[in-house]
């Protein structure tokens, strides 16, 4: 079901909400949390998506604001219940002029009730996401660094910004070779590693952020390369030295790594970019603060040093 209201207020809207529920049947019992997503006008689609798929494993209350400049104050809503909301309620509000200074005030009406907040700005960010209207009645707040003008140059900012309940979808798409690294480090030769070497795109945000844990959790020397390959995008590979040998894992096809280590049979392991729906059911998972993640962030990414551009190539 979708309801349209258009010139509205935020009390009219909820008057809606309860409508809804009485005549449809539609109720807010079991909602685990409400999820804000801060997004430009033209683009919620794909972060609506995202959410509703996340929703099927976190019931939740969506509250989407964009809001853009104009002459006249204007709120415009829609709300989306049922097959077209997923598991969850879906309002999105397009605030015009005047109405959209105020983003707090939009949407404090329309929280679930004793129940955590999660911001997310899938496009640009705050300077200082914990500062922001949006960004200081969260208990998470979720960023992507990939989708800044300049990701690189981002990471610098998240680490001087960064409060307790900061995370980013850079960090969040490293799970997957944070998990198999640890696996491959967890089985003999019980060997420490005296050096590191990571390669991935230019616009890989996570290639610097896997560097930087990698330098912070082993203690090795580490060197990191950004490529511009307009083929190739995310990271392409981790070297690590140890007195046997090498362990190479390197995703030279899409989805799929090949991990190659001394005496033993060459693997191909599924590893694949992780899209916005496997990301953002991730970090609803936990909304306690991620202190590994502002370790990396704020130390370790400090600790690391310049990486190596180049303008092609692959892991050395």
């Amino acid at each position: 079901m979708i309801v349209d209201l258009p010139d509205t207020t935020t009390s009219q809207i909820s008057k809606s909400l309860v409508k809804i529920r009485e005549e449809g049947g539609a109720v807010a019992l079991g909602r685990v949390l409400t999820l804000i997503i801060a997004a430009k006008p033209g683009t919620e689609e794909e972060a609506i998506e995202a959410a509703n798929d996340a929703s099927r494993e976190h019931p939740m209350r969506v509250i989407v604001i964009a809001t853009e400049p104009g002459a006249e104050a204007r709120l415009d809503a829609e709300i989306r219940v049922g097959g077209d909301a997923g598991a969850s309620e879906v309002i999105i509000l397009h605030a015009v002029g005047d109405a959209a200074t105020d983003e707090q005030s939009l949407v404090m009406g329309l929280l679930l009730p004793d129940a955590p907040v999660v911001t997310w700005w899938p496009g640009a960010a705050p300077e200082v996401p914990g500062a922001s209207p949006l960004g200081r009645i969260a208990h998470r707040r979720i960023t992507d660094a990939s989708a800044q003008p300049d990701p690189q140059g981002a990471l610098g900012r998240l680490a001087d910004s960064y409060l307790p309940g900061d995370t980013d979808f850079a960090w969040t798409r490293l799970t997957l070779w944070r998990a198999q690294l640890a696996a491959v480090l967890d089985q003999p030769p019980y060997e420490p590693v005296t050096a590191v070497q990571v390669a991935g795109s230019a616009d890989s945000p996570s290639t610097t952020l896997l560097a930087a844990w990698l330098h912070d959790t082993l203690g090795a020397e580490t060197e990191y390369e950004l490529t511009h390959r307009p083929d190739s995008h995310g990271i392409h590979g981790v070297s690590l030295v140890r007195p046997s040998g090498t362990v190479d894992l390197i995703r030279s096809v899409t989805n799929v790594a090949t991990l190659t280590q001394p005496n033993q049979p060459t693997h191909d392991l599924a590893l694949p970019r992780r899209n916005l729906r496997d990301c953002l059911a991730d970090e609803l998972r936990r909304l306690d603060p991620d202190e590994l993640y502002g370790e990396v962030i704020t130390t370790a990414l400090a600790d690391l040093g310049a990486p190596t551009t180049i303008t092609t190539g692959a892991l050395a």
